[in-house]
């Protein structure tokens, strides 16, 4: 036996691509060159101010103990009100569980659900992690190519033409990384419904909700209350180093989950729990409604100018903060492109590969993750550089 070998599942988990060039870049700027990052899927606004005084006054009163597994009373209780607030949907505080980052609701709800064998559809281009995480488990994950005219979303017409033997669920993401698409409320229940029809489970992931701009996305909870929602503090919420998410589940489904979420991670950070209190508050919600703005106003600016320079996007985003745009009229390769562009013009930006099998080589993502100023300075970069290129 060979104690040296790794587990043979690594073999199946892809790197992030864009780690290889983030690390570039910052070695680029150590030497003293200037980088304008737009392939960080990071908000460059620092927590909150009301969040941050939380989180110190949960410290010095010695709030740093466990909580129970599904979290504390009051923050699942306050979610509970963000959903009839924000979206007009009644959720029982009962079904919801606490998680240490979305990473550990995607965690908890693979576990649950996944055995050996089982088939998990998703959209492709989508977050990789949600295929690792499937893999984890021992299950299948069957990308469903999208179409740009929807965004490259998972609808029900397409999960059901790719329906197979052996589906154990649907899982969806509204809005999407990395696309920025939102599945209407039709779309949501028509995929709850075909799941429904085929002995199987819907999740959804909702990190980006709230980050939209001209529409609301509606809440997949809105489709009945026999699927999963997972959601995130890091995104709008703006705790990306907090590490803390949330998990709304069947009520029939929660003691499992309680237990595996006392076997794998114990509780989410006490910490921040206790400052998550303060993101519901009003004080908060107004600093994050002006950083959506401020969203929103870097998506109006980059989407024409990424699209006069020659990449392809059918469907404006209407939510997250990325632009996934084929550039495949400016390139055959996206990653060299990549390379190069942050080699000549020192911008980095995401290849395609990063999110899946349907023409990565044909796609890059731009997040629109810092401010406004530098985004212009990317774009006229970019200019350079195709000029350059000929």
């Amino acid at each position: 036996m060979n104690r040296e070998r790794p587990a043979a599942r690594l073999s199946a988990i892809r790197p992030f691509h864009v780690m290889r060039l983030l690390a570039r870049a910052r070695a680029l700027e150590a030497a003293g060159r200037d980088i304008v990052h737009m392939e960080i899927g990071e908000p460059d606004f620092d927590t909150a101010a009301p969040i941050v005084e939380a989180g110190r006054a949960a410290l010095a009163a010695g709030r740093t103990h466990y909580t129970p597994a599904a979290g504390l009373p009051a923050l699942r209780e306050a979610i509970a009100g963000h959903y009839q607030d924000e979206y007009g949907v009644a959720v029982d505080p009962a079904r919801i569980l606490v998680t240490p980052g979305a990473s550990g609701a995607l965690q908890l709800m693979m576990a649950a659900l996944v055995d050996p064998g089982d088939r998990v559809l998703m959209s492709d281009p989508g977050y990789p992690c949600n295929r690792t995480f499937v893999r984890l488990f021992g299950g299948e994950p069957v990308a469903v190519p999208g179409e740009p005219e929807t965004g490259y979303q998972l609808t029900p017409g397409l999960a059901e033409a790719h329906w197979g033997e052996g589906a154990r669920a649907v899982l969806a993401a509204s809005p999407a990384n990395p696309t920025g698409a939102i599945l209407s409320a039709d779309d949501l229940a028509g995929l709850a419904a075909l799941t429904r029809s085929r002995d199987a489970r819907l999740i959804v992931d909702e990190i980006y909700q709230g980050l939209t701009y001209g529409v609301q996305a509606p809440t997949a909870l809105a489709a009945g209350d026999d699927l999963f929602v997972l959601n995130s503090f890091s995104k709008y919420f703006g705790m990306t180093g907090w590490r803390l998410g949330w998990l709304v589940a069947p009520a029939d489904w929660m003691e499992p989950l309680d237990v595996l979420a006392q076997n794998l991670f114990l509780a989410a950070p006490t910490p921040a729990q206790w400052a998550a209190l303060a993101a519901f508050e009003p004080a908060t919600r107004e600093i994050l409604e002006a950083r959506r703005q401020a969203f929103a106003e870097r998506r109006d600016f980059l989407l024409p100018a990424v699209r006069a320079l020659g990449f392809r996007i059918a469907r404006a985003p209407e939510g997250a903060f990325y632009l996934y745009a084929d550039c495949s009229a400016l390139t055959n390769d996206s990653y060299a492109f990549c390379e190069r562009l942050l080699e000549a013009a020192g911008v980095a930006l995401t290849p395609g590969i990063d999110f899946g099998d349907a023409a990565p080589e044909r796609h890059v993502r731009f997040a629109y993750t810092t401010d406004i100023s530098r985004l212009r300075e990317g774009v006229d970069r970019i200019e350079r550089f195709l000029r350059a290129e000929g």
